[in-house]
């Protein structure tokens, strides 16, 4: 364990930073918190000796790594692109170009030039332009011992999760830098890696950057993206946008000899903790945090051959990403499945669980039953049957009160000859009563708890503004008092 806290890196004039890097070399895996990069505002708040760098910059540095960052997708949660099912994962190679650029701004008319000395003393010089007036010149530049060590983390990642990998630049337009990356990756490619991306049944895949964004918003996604420095700090971000945010984004660091570091693509969340501090209510998204540590764990059981921990780091991912499969209702206010029934949440905390019978009830009200199997009775046999629709609607009568209606189709199983009209009437009525206690189990809850999480006040609003004006602004107090009128109608069909 090493404490990359500030003030600890103050104290040990960062070199707590570099041993931790050390320590993944020698071990292989590690996992990384959040840090803080101090500005000189954080130099002054926490008196340090000196501004310090980045840990992810010097960790990256010393590893020779690339970093690797994959939105993680939870039931609920669309991406924005409609054709997007399977995350897709960008790799930034993350040294030169304008991140390491030279940048002069032109005074007036004159010559730019291009010129590299040798250690022999010899030159090569080339014209940029010739300026006619004021402009601005920049300088950047890349090694083939970087571009190298990024191919190889891009192939050896690709073959560890068997995804497909695409590559881009626009190599038609820079035919020396640009090409150069190309021509890299291909040399690496055919001398390394073709025969184990065949024999992984995956592939390698190069396109211009142009049309590389044209795929990938057509794409189903599912493969790993390579870009070079500026395009993946761009592509990186619509990516995490596009399918949720920072906060639900793996980042995995990898070296060219397969050393792995995991983190959360987030940072400290700074505005949170001064929150905090305030004695102001906060609540972060931990899930990053989360994937970083079970893609630690599976991969420390990969390497020593432990399948018990690679099964718990795939279980803690399922628990994390199993909810919400059911998010209705205005941000803050929202019922999320979670184990065993629905986490309500009220102003982003939560509140309370509904289960059992109360959480089927709630499924009911929102218009969207799951497994609401129902054991009943015609005559002496028992049957089952599953409620498999549910419509509710809500409006306020003249008094302002909640008036819900609830209509339930229900499928009847195994039940060998017709239902007479009487056997149905009377098979509906048990499933209309069953149902009925479920739902006012349900609202029952969610008054006591002031949570109208699925917003049935602002349902019966729209075709009673008027009415709505009036109690919006104290509706949890009002809704928690209310006592809503409940038609429950059935219609089983055999």
């Amino acid at each position: 364990y090493y404490d990359l806290g500030l003030r600890h890196r103050d104290e040990t004039n960062d070199q707590v930073t570099i041993d931790s890097a050390n320590a993944t070399k020698k071990y292989g895996v590690a996992v990384k918190c959040a840090t803080i990069t101090p500005n000189a505002q954080r130099v002054e708040e926490y008196n340090l000796k000196e501004m310090w760098k980045s840990p992810n910059g010097t960790i990256r540095a010393m590893l020779d790594g690339t970093v690797f960052r994959a939105p993680i997708l939870v039931n609920g949660v669309r991406p924005t692109v409609r054709t997007w099912e399977q995350p897709i994962t960008i790799a930034r190679h993350a040294y030169g170009d304008v991140y390491r650029n030279s940048e002069i701004r032109i005074p007036g008319a004159g010559k730019a030039e291009l010129v590299f000395t040798g250690e022999n003393g010899e030159t090569l010089r080339q014209t940029i332009f010739d300026f006619k007036g004021p402009g601005i010149i920049q300088g950047i530049h890349n090694l083939d011992a970087s571009i190298s060590s990024f191919a190889h983390s891009c192939f050896q990642y690709a073959l560890s999760i068997r995804q497909d990998l695409w590559f881009s630049t626009k190599d038609t337009i820079s035919k020396t830098y640009d090409h150069r990356f190309k021509d890299i990756f291909n040399e690496i490619f055919e001398k390394d890696y073709k025969d184990a991306f065949e024999k992984a049944g995956i592939t390698y895949f190069y396109t211009l950057i142009d049309d590389a964004v044209a795929r990938v918003v057509r794409s189903k996604g599912g493969f790993i993206w390579a870009c070079k420095n500026y395009d993946g700090d761009v592509m990186s971000d619509m990516i995490a946008t596009a399918f949720g945010s920072l906060a639900m984004m793996t980042s995995v660091l990898v070296s060219p000899d397969g050393k792995f570091e995991y983190e959360a693509a987030h940072g400290t969340v700074t505005r949170h903790y001064y929150r905090y501090l305030k004695g102001e209510e906060t609540s972060t998204n931990p899930v990053a945090t989360i994937f970083a540590w079970s893609g630690a764990l599976r991969k420390r059981g990969e390497l020593d051959n432990l399948p018990e921990l690679m099964e718990y780091a795939d279980l803690l991912e399922q628990g994390a990403s199993y909810a919400p499969a059911l998010v209705l209702g205005k941000e803050g206010e929202q019922a999320s499945l979670v184990a065993g029934g629905y986490g309500i949440f009220r102003q982003n905390r939560l509140v309370g669980v509904l289960e059992g019978d109360a959480a089927t009830g709630l499924e009911l009200l929102a218009g969207k039953p799951s497994a609401d199997v129902l054991s009943a009775t015609i005559g002496e046999h028992s049957v089952v049957v599953r409620v498999y629709r549910a419509v509710t609607t809500s409006r306020f009568d003249g008094d302002g009160k909640l008036k819900l209606k609830c209509r339930l189709w229900a499928r009847l199983a195994e039940y060998d000859r017709p239902l007479s009209e009487g056997e149905r009437a009377a098979l509906e009525e048990q499933i209309r009563r069953l149902e009925e206690a479920r739902i006012f189990e349900a609202l029952a809850q969610l008054q006591e708890w002031q949570a109208d999480c699925l917003g049935l006040g602002a349902k019966a609003g729209l075709t009673a503004p008027s009415q709505w004006v009036q109690v919006e602004s104290d509706w949890p107090q009002i809704f928690a008092q209310q006592n809503p009128s409940l038609t429950v109608q059935v219609e089983v069909v055999q």
